[in-house]
Parts: structure tokens; C-alpha cells; sequence
């Protein structure tokens, strides 16, 4: 394809776009309104279903399917990562030397870590009933591991990080996902159609399979953000090229 054929296609392709966004842009609700119709729905929805969190209702029960393409995008984004910043030839591996760590930074760090870590798999647990959920505290868990580099030293980290494990535990959580989909198509529903007893309202088993997205969700993105952060501390503390020796 040559440059003056890519050029072409990309100016239909953004003119396209801008047709439709202008489009859109005409039919939406009236700016700064105090009404919204689908603000209205989505909230009578998610009372309906039990969900407090009207947030974790869309995202895993109204649209969940849409929830599945944003988890692809983050798990394809850790794989190209991944695969950019792999050894090369032209690299080797030095062993980290530790680094002398201030004493209040130490004590703040290991202290602040298993707090850190609880409160991630707080806001994961109650993600249908309050404020959070899956996305922000898989991030919560994933950085408060890190805390460890931090406080102590790259090979305190390494040893509860092992990359390998977390990089099996983010594909089987990208799997996880999948699964109540395909249960709902057994069940005689649609994909990731929520199919399970809504349970009582405010309490951790209520939003039928919500909590089961937003945990699965919630192991995928912890996963994915030690994986993607652990070679970007590889190629900064560990791999060097040859010609540095």
C-alpha cells in the first residue's frame, strides 16, 4: 500500500468518524439539564437488579459485554508489552544491586503495604455495593505489592512476584470472565446475561453474577499491572546491553 493510498483511507476513515460524532453530538440530552433519560434507566435498573452501585451495574450487568472488550484491550496491551520489551540478544541479565533505603521510607512502606492490600481487596469484594470495584482495586493491589521495591529491595519484590505465575493467573482470569457468559447462554439466556438470583439488596451476594465479573475483572487487572510493571522494572534494574559491561 503505498502513502498516497493510506492517506486516502485514513481521511475517508476520519471523515466518517466526524459525520457520526456530529451526528450523535445533535441527539444528545440539552447541556448542563438536570435530566438525563438514560440516567433515569440505567439507576431503575440497577435497583431493580439489586445492584447498589449503579457504576458495577452497567459496567457488568447492563454492558457487560462492553466490560469484556475493555478487559481485552488492557490483557492485549500487557501481551504487547510483554512481547516489546523482552530480552534480546544484544541484552543480559545483571543481579539488582540492593540500594540503601532511609529508615522512615522503610517503615512507612511495610507498614503501609498490607493495608494497602486489604483495602484493594475491599473495594474489589464490595464493588456492586459502594464506590470502586474490580478496575481501581486490582490497581489498588497491584501497586501496594510494590511497595516492597520500595521499603526494601528489588529482590525482596521478586520473590513475591513471580512474574511467570502472575502471567498464567492474568489469562485464567481473562477466562474467568467468560465463564458466566457461557453459563448464561447454558441457562437459556444471553452472554454475560445476568441469570442468577438477585439476592438481597446492600449486602455482598446481591447483583446475581456482578460480583463474579467485578472479581474476575479485579485478578486481571492486578495481575496485568504486575506483569506490565515488572518488565518495566526489568529493562530499568536488571537487563542491561552487552556493551554496558
Amino acid at each position: 500500500m503505498t502513502r498516497r493510498v493510506r492517506l486516502i483511507v485514513a481521511a475517508l476513515g476520519t471523515t466518517g468518524f466526524a459525520a457520526l460524532l456530529i451526528a450523535a453530538c445533535f441527539d444528545l440530552p440539552g447541556f448542563g439539564g438536570a435530566q438525563h433519560p438514560y440516567g433515569d434507566r440505567v439507576v431503575h435498573a440497577s435497583l431493580a437488579r439489586r445492584t447498589a452501585n449503579t457504576i458495577a451495574s452497567v459496567n457488568f450487568d447492563q454492558r457487560a459485554f462492553d466490560t469484556l472488550g475493555e478487559m481485552s484491550i488492557l490483557f492485549a496491551s500487557v501481551l504487547g508489552t510483554v512481547v516489546l520489551l523482552r530480552q534480546t540478544r544484544d541484552e543480559h541479565r545483571a543481579a539488582p544491586e540492593p540500594e540503601q533505603v532511609a529508615l522512615p521510607v522503610r517503615r512507612y512502606a511495610l507498614l503501609a503495604l498490607p493495608v494497602a492490600v486489604v483495602t484493594g481487596l475491599y473495594v474489589i469484594a464490595h464493588g456492586q455495593l459502594s464506590p470502586g470495584g474490580g478496575f481501581q482495586g486490582g490497581v489498588v493491589v497491584a501497586t501496594a505489592l510494590h511497595l516492597l521495591y520500595l521499603g526494601a529491595d528489588y529482590r525482596a519484590l521478586e520473590r513475591i512476584r513471580p512474574v511467570g505465575s502472575y502471567e498464567i493467573a492474568d489469562a485464567l482470569a481473562a477466562s474467568a470472565y467468560l465463564v458466566p457468559g457461557l453459563a448464561g447462554l447454558v441457562a437459556g439466556t444471553a452472554f454475560l446475561a445476568n441469570f442468577l438470583p438477585y439476592g438481597t439488596f446492600n449486602t455482598l451476594s446481591s447483583g446475581g453474577t456482578v460480583p463474579l465479573l467485578n472479581a474476575a475483572i479485579g485478578m486481571e487487572v492486578a495481575c496485568a499491572v504486575v506483569v506490565l510493571l515488572a518488565h518495566f522494572l526489568d529493562q530499568a534494574v536488571e537487563i542491561e546491553k552487552d556493551d554496558e559491561r
